[in-house]
This record gives structure tokens, sequence and C-alpha cells, in this order.
């Protein structure tokens, strides 16, 4: 008899092994004992991880790191751009120029997403080439959640620098948003281990859907139809985002 059991919630897990053993041993013992033979020996008991077999960190953290440095970027860049453009003095050339709140905004980050899209494929060129990690999803899937993700990150960045007069707040603010959006999306942590409550905020996290698309993708070739609730989830924060961050812009200017 062969049993499979699922490590990812160690605690469950471990119950259903105690159970499953307890059941095997009186089953063997019947069966031998009907037979008149010795009695059963207990479960050997063989753990075997499935999607990282040798157990090697860099496996599971490098995919992660693509995460932080594509939010890093974005919210370095977005943040800082309407302040600088107050702070200089050029924003007032700005208004009266004809372009719209929604053409600055493009103006603001298309160059930016073209970057964190760049700064993706080096990334991911490293994980795949000096630190060899397999890739066993499709490319095409971690584009489609780049690309949302980096909008999410794209519309926070730019709504702290609405909120924000000068650069050192806009880059505080960003900090202040940054390193929680690390330490709740599993990055360092497991969130299984987090208090409950925590858990829940990692919910409003777009970093811990990210990631979530990104190890899956990388380590276990997950597609959309394993993934849909994190693509959903990060398509309703860049849609929300934007919008929130458009309704502010233009009421700033």
């Amino acid at each position: 008899m062969q049993l499979l059991l699922d490590g990812t919630n160690s605690n469950t897990a471990t119950v259903a092994q105690g159970y499953a053993t307890r059941i095997v041993q009186q089953l063997g013992a019947r069966i031998t004992e009907g037979r008149g033979g010795p009695e059963a020996a207990a479960v050997d008991l063989r753990a075997r991880a499935w999607f990282n077999p040798s157990l090697e960190s860099r496996v599971y953290n490098v995919p992660a790191v693509i995460g932080v440095i594509v939010l890093l970027m974005c919210l370095l860049l977005t943040a800082l751009a309407v302040v600088r453009e107050r702070e200089v003095g050029t924003l007032e050339q700005l208004l009266v120029s004809p372009l719209s709140a929604g053409e600055l905004m493009l103006g603001k980050t298309i160059p930016v997403a073209g970057i964190a899209l760049v700064q993706l494929a080096l990334v991911t060129s490293v994980a795949l080439l000096w630190f060899d990690v397999p890739l066993r999803g499709s490319v095409p899937t971690l584009l489609l959640a780049a690309a949302l993700f980096i909008l999410a990150g794209l519309s926070f960045g730019l709504l702290i620098s609405t909120i924000s007069a000068t650069q050192q707040e806009a880059f505080l603010a960003m900090f202040l948003f940054l390193l929680p959006a690390i330490i709740l999306s599993g990055f360092l942590y497991p969130i299984s281990t987090m208090p409950e409550f925590f858990q829940r905020l990692t919910l409003v996290n777009p970093l811990r859907h990210f990631l979530e698309i990104v190890r899956g993708i990388f380590l276990k070739g997950a597609g959309l139809r394993d993934l849909w609730v994190q693509f959903a989830v990060l398509s309703s924060m860049a849609g929300a985002g934007l919008f929130v961050a458009t309704r502010r812009f233009r009421r700033t200017l």
C-alpha cells in the first residue's frame, strides 16, 4: 500500500499520517493474525519534494526576486514622476499645454512600463541561465501576469506621487508601502505561519498574488486555469488603482 501526503500544510499532513499509520498497522495485524504470521511492521515514511526534489532555496527564492525588483522599479520611477515636475517647475508648463490628464499619465507610465518589462526579461534570463532555475510554465502566461502586476505597481506609484509634496516625502511613502508589501507577500515568511489578521491582510497585497503566479509558473508549470484567481485579483487591483490614481491626478492638476 502506498500513501501520498501533500506536505504543503505540514500540520494536516502530520495528522493524516498518524491516522493512516494506525489504520494500516491495525489492518496488517488482523491480516497476519488470521494467517498465523508475525505482527505487521510500521509504515515506512519516505518524504519527497514534488516540485523541488533537491530542496534548493534558490529554485524557490529566485523567481520571487523578480516580483520584488519589478515592484521596486515601478514604485521608484512613478512615485517621483509628478513630484519632480512640481518641484522643478515644469508642471505648470505641462498644464498650459493641450495635453489632457490621461495623456500626461500615459507619458509618465508607458516609459516606466517598458523599463519594467526589460528588467523582467533581464532578471528572468539571469534566473534561467545563471541560477539554473527551471521554467516549466509558458512564457506568454508569465508576460500576462507581469503586465497586470506592472500596471498595479504603476498605479500605486502614481497615487503616492499625487499625494506627496516633495521627493523626500514620496520616497519615504514608497518605502512605507514597499516594506510591508514584501513582508506580507510570502517572500520572506510563509503566509500560513502568520496570524489570521495578517493572512487576511495579504489578500490586498498585489505582490503576494504575483509571487504565487511566478512560483506556480516556474516550479509547477501552472497555467491560467490553475491561477485564474490570482489573475483576476491582479486585474481588479490594476483597474481600481489606475482609476483612483487618474481621479487623484486630475484633482491635483
